[in-house]
């Protein structure tokens, strides 16, 4: 159960002795030890970690600048965009919906949004002149969920479909005065990647799936969102805008020769109320609340009595949903995604580890994870029941190996 720190609507911090919970508190200083250089050098402006054991906090800590040029620090309730880590809240909405009954995973998402009635697959040909089929499987609601809808990101700059989004005006936006059902309507018009069900291609599957969660429920994206799991798990700084800009961190990228600049036009949509609502990267949120997200996951859909999901839909989002029970290196186009493809599966919105061998990195089979574009990242491992939560804001993702990097030095603290 939480304590005071960690109640609803409170700053991050630990709560339980390290060295109780099978933490060497010495060796657990490295986390910080080690993301401090990233910001004495300047690789990052500044970062927040949360791990957690149990359910109880054994560390937190932030550093550096959220905002370096305003000469603003990283507090503990500073908010960040949290990009592609809005896909696990959006598929938890979209199950909490198929607990009750009001749609199947095996469904055509057709029967809600008809503009997909009649997908058609790329076969060949430039983005100019493609030569496509109908596709011999309707995208379901499953396909959604596991990015096998053979939808794209414009982003991707891999395949002549993605072509086609950014000539469109998808790329790291929507075209200007688009809501959300007019993108799925956009995106329905074009060709699929591929077969539905057949590959992994990391896109706008997840956006999709919010506007069936509008559709099915009858409301609006954010409306669903903070009635059914913002509020109840008490994320009170949590959304499609942020809720103090003043405390918002602000949004850095790779510039020429690898140096960090910042990137204000990719971070000003998230201070003000969006024109369209993106259930797979709109969000803003802190560290504090996000932790709570994560906890709900790591006790199996429940978090201070209050229960968004059974025990078994969250055991069965864990479960790996790709095809053959292959791994995304096998079925996985080879292109951006938030982490690396051996030995790794995808589960129902979140990634799966199947063989930490093959991973390459300390980790659990059965761990579930996800991060976001501007090098956030969580996971919940299930077998050693840790938690871990890194925050910072640096566009591309794959600019540092912070991932890889926070899990050794998360798992090599671990002596019990």
């Amino acid at each position: 159960m939480s304590t005071a720190a960690n109640a609803p609507g409170r700053p991050i911090s630990v709560e339980a002795d390290p060295a109780a919970l099978g933490f060497d508190p010495t060796r657990l200083a490295r986390v910080d030890e080690h993301f401090r250089r990233y910001v004495d050098d300047g690789r990052l402006a500044g970062w927040q970690t949360v791990v957690a054991r149990r359910g109880q906090i054994v560390h937190a800590s932030e550093y550096g600048m959220a905002d370096e040029e305003a000469g603003l620090p990283v507090e503990a309730d500073t908010r960040w965009r949290i990009y592609s880590m809005t896909k696990p809240i959006t598929s938890v909405a979209a199950l909490m919906l198929w607990e009750r009954g009001a749609l199947e995973l095996t469904d055509p998402i057709s029967r809600w949004l008809p503009a997909f009635a009649e997908p058609r697959v790329y076969l060949k040909g430039s983005s100019t002149a493609p030569l496509t089929m109908p596709s011999p499987e309707p995208i379901r609601v499953w396909h959604l969920l596991t990015h096998t809808a053979g939808l794209t990101y414009g982003f991707h700059h891999a395949h002549p479909v993605d072509e086609l989004y950014r000539a469109r005006g998808f790329e790291w936006g929507v075209p200007a005065g688009f809501d959300l059902a007019a993108c799925v309507d956009a995106w329905a018009e074009m060709p699929l990647v591929h077969t539905p069900g057949t590959e992994w291609n990391y896109s706008h599957a997840t956006d999709v799936l919010g506007r069936l969660v509008e559709v099915v429920s009858g409301q609006s994206l954010d409306t669903f969102l903070q009635t059914e799991i913002l509020d109840p798990l008490g994320m009170t700084s949590t959304g499609f805008v942020s809720d103090d800009p003043s405390r918002t961190a602000a949004l850095y990228a790779l510039g020429p020769g690898r140096k960090r600049v910042r990137a204000d036009a990719m971070g000003e949509p998230f201070l003000r109320p969006p024109t369209w609502l993106s259930g797979g990267g709109g969000m803003v949120s802190t560290a504090a609340d996000y932790h709570r997200f994560v906890q709900m996951l790591a006790r199996g859909g429940e978090l201070d009595g209050v229960r968004l999901l059974g025990s078994r839909t969250v055991a069965y989002m864990g479960r790996n949903h790709l095809p053959g029970g292959q791994d995304l290196e096998q079925v996985g186009r080879p292109l951006f995604a938030e982490m690396p493809f051996h030995g790794v599966g995808f589960g129902l919105g979140v990634s799966v580890v199947l063989d930490p061998s093959a991973y390459r990195t300390l980790s659990s089979v059965g761990e579930m994870a996800w991060g976001g574009a501007a090098s956030t990242a969580f996971w919940v491992d299930p077998v050693e029941e840790v938690t871990a939560l890194f925050l910072t804001q640096l566009l591309p993702s794959s600019a540092h190996p912070i991932r890889s990097q926070m899990r050794s030095l998360v798992y090599q603290a671990l002596v019990d």
